[in-house]
């Protein structure tokens, strides 16, 4: 039987998306997004404003496409069949790892073992999330970011492209660490941090 994937939005995550789709064992693609615009298409699949009539037939499978962690949880909220959970072929997850619904695992991305991905979760292309993590739901490891051993990330956490979070290390929900910075202690408060080491951004 072949594979067909709803992808909810059709910005450059949600092609990002339905690339690594293309590449996982999915046969065909139909992007929903209500912005589209007639004869808007994908490597030869539509784009439509409307959730076609067959949405809930056999075969079928729905995917968050936004890179937005706000956003990406609302559309797993509102997913009609069951959610797809995607690794690239050129990506590596480790023993015993959990990977929840909705989440992608980019290409050249790797997992460590005995971590635990949540649902909706983005681990881009290139990052690291080392062996016996726990990232939270709607969280967004972004390009080439790094998260050493045994470190906890909270619910919708940006990890910033390049950034580094050392071992063992606790982040709450609703945080956002900017791009190339390098987190060296817990973070208890909700916010956007910068820099080397990372300091709570003010104003």
């Amino acid at each position: 039987m072949s594979k067909g994937l709803f992808i909810l939005g059709f910005g450059g995550h949600a092609r990002s998306v339905g690339d690594i789709a293309l590449s996982s064992g999915f046969d065909d693609l139909i992007f929903i997004d209500d912005q589209a615009k007639a004869g808007e298409e994908f490597a030869g699949f539509p784009a439509v404003a409307v959730l076609p009539s067959n949405a809930s037939g056999a075969g079928w499978f729905m995917f968050p496409g936004s890179g937005d962690n706000a956003r990406r949880r609302a559309q797993c909220g509102s997913a009609l069949v069951p959610l797809a959970m995607l690794v690239a072929p050129t990506a590596s997850v480790g023993r015993q790892c959990e990977i929840g619904q909705g989440s992608l695992v980019a290409h050249q991305a790797h997992i460590g073992p005995l971590t635990k991905v949540g649902r909706g979760v983005i681990i881009n292309s290139g990052a690291v999330v080392d062996h016996e993590c726990v990232i939270g739901d709607f969280s967004h490891i972004s390009v080439n970011a790094t998260v050493a051993g045994r470190c906890r990330i909270g619910t919708q956490v940006l990890v910033g492209a390049g950034a580094t979070v050392i071992d063992r290390l606790s982040i709450c929900d609703n945080v956002i660490i900017g791009a190339g910075a390098t987190v060296v202690r817990d973070i208890e408060v909700p916010g956007v941090y910068t820099g080397t080491p990372a300091r709570r951004a003010h104003g």
